[in-house]
C-alpha cells in the first residue's frame, strides 16, 4: 500500500468490528489499516499514522492476561481513540478505574453530548448510540473530562483534549449509532489532521505501479474463478504485466449452473490469457466421506495447490508468483486478524502457500472490501453483469452442502440455486440483495409427488442483504415469491421433498452455512 498516504491505524484487540471501523474511516477518503495490538511503538513510529484507534475486544482490562498495547504508544504524540475495550484501556492506563457492571448494557442508548468542541463537532445534542459492554468506568483518570453520557454510562465518551486522547464506550462504527461516521471523521480528519486523499482511482494507479515494480520481468500465475474478486485481480495484472501473466481457471466440479461456459466466455471478452483445467473428478474423490466443514475447506484448498503445482511443472516452472483474490473479510474470518480473534472459517486463498510450491504470493485486493472491489471493477470496465453477480465462495457448492458432498447434493444445490437466482431476477429483486442461493444437507422429509410417496432432501433457501459481508440481515421476501420458488424447486429438482427459508442474520450466523 502506498506509504505516502495519510493513514489511521487500528490496533486490533480481538474485535470482529475492527474491520467495520476501518471501513467507516475509508468512507471519509482516509486510508485505514489494521495492525496487531502488540505492535511496538518503534514500528508504529515508522508507520507514522496520523491517528491510532484501539478496537474493542472480548477481554476485561482488569484480568491479568488481558491484551495491552506497548505503553510507549502513548508517548508518540499521536492522537488516540479507544472504542469499548479500547476506551477502558485508556482509562486503565491513566490510573482510572474500570469495574464489572452488575448488568451488561447491550443495544440502543440515548447519548447526551456535553462537549461539542472536537469529537462531536457539528452534531446534535442527543443521538442514538449502540452499546455492547459488561465493564464500566467507575472513575475516569485525572486530566480527562466527560464529553458525553447516557443514563447507564456516565462517562460514555471522555477526552484529554490537550493530548488528543479520547475514549468511547459505545460503538460509532455500527450503523445503529447515529452519525457514527461523523464521529470517526471528526477524529481522523479534524483531530488527527489526516488528509482525505484515499480514493479507489488512486488505488488502481498505485496498485498497477506497485505490481510492475514488485514483479518486474518475472511471471505470474493467476487463479481465476469468474467471480468479481479474481476477475478484478486478473484485469489489474493484465494492465500491469500482460505478457508475463497466465491465468488458470480450475473447474472443481462445485460451480454454479453452466458456470464453466459463461466464465470462459467472459475471459475471452476481457482479452485474458486463460487456461481451463477440468479437475472436477479429483476434487470430488477427495471429498468422499468428509463431513466436517473445516476439513472440506482445507481439502479443497490443498487440492487447488496441488493443481497449481502440476500446472507450474507442466509450464516448466517458469512462474515466480501466484496471484489471488484475497479480500479483507477473507483475512479476518480465517483468523489472520491482527488481534486475538477466533477462526470462523478457513478460506482457501488465505494464509500463504506451502514451501514446496515455491511461489511468492501476490494479493492486490488484500486491503479492500467487497463493495470497494465492485467499484474498482466498474472503473476497469468489467461488464456490469459480472459486477452485479452475487458473491460465490472459493470452495463453491461444497460450503452449501451440509455433510458429505456427493453428486446428488451437488445437482440439487446447483439447480435449486439457479431457480432462486432466476426467480429473483424475474421479480426485479436480484440486484437489491447481497446473496441468494439454495443449500442442502442430509436431512430428509416425506412428500407426496403425484400419487407417490417421496422421502427426499430438504432444501434451504438463503437470501441476505449486506454491505461488506462483515454483517448481514436475512431478506424479507414476499410470501408469493417464496411460494413460487418452493413450487419450482419441488417440481423441477428431482429428489427434493421440502423447501425451507433461513432467517438467521450475521452475527450470530455466517452467510454461508459451512
Amino acid at each position: 500500500m502506498n506509504s505516502r498516504l495519510d493513514k489511521i491505524v487500528i490496533l486490533d484487540f480481538g474485535s470482529q468490528y475492527s474491520h467495520l471501523i476501518c471501513r467507516r474511516i475509508r468512507d471519509s477518503n482516509v486510508f485505514c489499516e489494521i495492525y496487531p495490538y502488540s505492535i511496538s511503538s518503534d514500528k508504529l513510529k515508522n508507520i507514522a499514522p496520523k491517528g491510532i484507534i484501539f478496537s474493542g475486544g472480548p477481554a476485561s482490562v482488569y484480568d491479568p492476561n488481558s491484551p495491552k498495547p506497548d505503553k510507549k504508544v502513548f508517548d508518540l504524540g499521536i492522537p488516540i481513540l479507544g472504542i469499548c475495550y479500547g476506551h477502558q484501556l485508556i482509562i486503565d492506563n491513566f490510573k482510572g478505574k474500570v469495574k464489572k457492571s452488575k448488568t451488561r448494557e447491550y443495544g440502543k442508548a440515548i447519548l447526551q453530548i456535553d462537549d461539542k468542541t472536537d469529537l462531536f463537532k457539528g452534531l446534535n445534542d442527543r443521538l442514538n448510540c449502540w452499546m455492547s459492554h459488561s465493564d464500566v468506568a467507575e472513575e475516569i483518570p485525572s486530566n480527562f473530562r466527560v464529553l458525553a453520557h447516557t443514563n447507564n454510562s456516565l462517562s460514555a465518551a471522555i477526552g484529554n483534549q490537550d493530548k488528543n486522547f479520547y475514549g468511547l464506550q459505545f460503538h460509532p462504527e455500527v450503523i445503529h449509532t447515529e452519525h457514527g461516521l461523523d464521529i470517526l471523521k471528526n477524529f481522523s480528519i479534524g483531530i488527527s489532521k489526516a488528509e482525505p486523499n484515499w480514493t479507489l482511482e488512486s488505488f488502481i494507479g498505485n496498485t498497477i505501479s506497485e505490481i510492475k515494480k514488485k514483479v518486474g520481468k518475472e511471471k505470474v500465475l493467476c487463479a481465476v474463478s469468474g467471480g468479481i474478486d479474481s476477475t478484478t485481480v486478473a484485469v489489474l495484472l493484465n494492465q500491469a504485466i500482460s505478457n508475463n501473466l497466465e491465468c488458470i481457471f480450475v473447474n472443481h466440479g462445485l460451480l454454479r449452473y453452466n458456470e464453466e461456459k459463461s466464465v470462459m466466455s467472459l475471459f475471452k471478452k476481457l482479452d485474458l490469457n486463460v487456461k481451463y483445467v477440468d479437475a472436477s473428478e479429483r476434487f470430488l474423490q477427495k471429498l468422499i466421506g468428509i463431513i466436517d466443514p473445516e476439513e472440506k475447506r482445507k481439502i479443497i484448498g490443498n487440492e487447488f495447490i496441488n493443481v497449481f503445482m502440476e500446472e507450474v511443472e507442466k509450464e516448466g516452472n517458469q512462474f515466480q508468483w501466484l496471484a489471488q483474490g484475497t479480500l479483507y473479510p477473507d483475512v479476518i474470518e480465517s483468523g489472520i486478524s491482527m488481534g486475538p480473534a477466533s477462526v470462523i472459517k478457513t478460506h482457501h486463498n488465505v494464509g500463504g502457500l506451502p514451501e514446496v510450491l515455491n511461489l511468492k504470493v501476490l494479493e492486490p485486493l488484500r486491503y479492500l472490501y467487497k463493495d470497494e472491489v465492485k467499484r474498482v471493477a466498474k472503473m476497469l470496465d468489467i461488464p456490469d453483469d459480472v459486477i452485479a453477480r452475487h458473491p460465490f465462495p472459493g470452495p463453491g457448492l461444497a460450503v452449501r452442502i451440509i455433510g458429505e458432498v456427493n453428486e446428488d447434493k451437488i445437482r440439487i444445490a446447483k439447480y435449486a440455486s439457479e431457480i432462486v437466482e432466476q426467480e429473483l431476477k424475474n421479480a426485479g429483486i436480484y440486484d437489491s440483495v447481497w446473496q441468494a442461493y439454495a443449500a442442502v444437507g442430509d436431512d430428509k422429509a416425506v412428500a407426496v409427488i403425484g400419487d407417490e410417496r417421496l422421502y427426499g432432501y430438504i432444501v434451504i433457501i438463503r437470501v441476505v442483504n449486506s454491505k461488506d459481508a462483515m454483517t448481514a440481515d436475512w431478506t424479507k421476501l414476499p410470501h408469493e415469491l417464496l411460494e413460487k420458488i418452493s413450487n419450482k424447486i419441488t417440481n423441477e429438482v428431482e429428489g427434493v421433498a421440502w423447501v425451507t427459508y433461513a432467517i438467521s442474520s450475521k452475527p450470530p450466523a455466517t452467510i454461508e452455512p459451512q
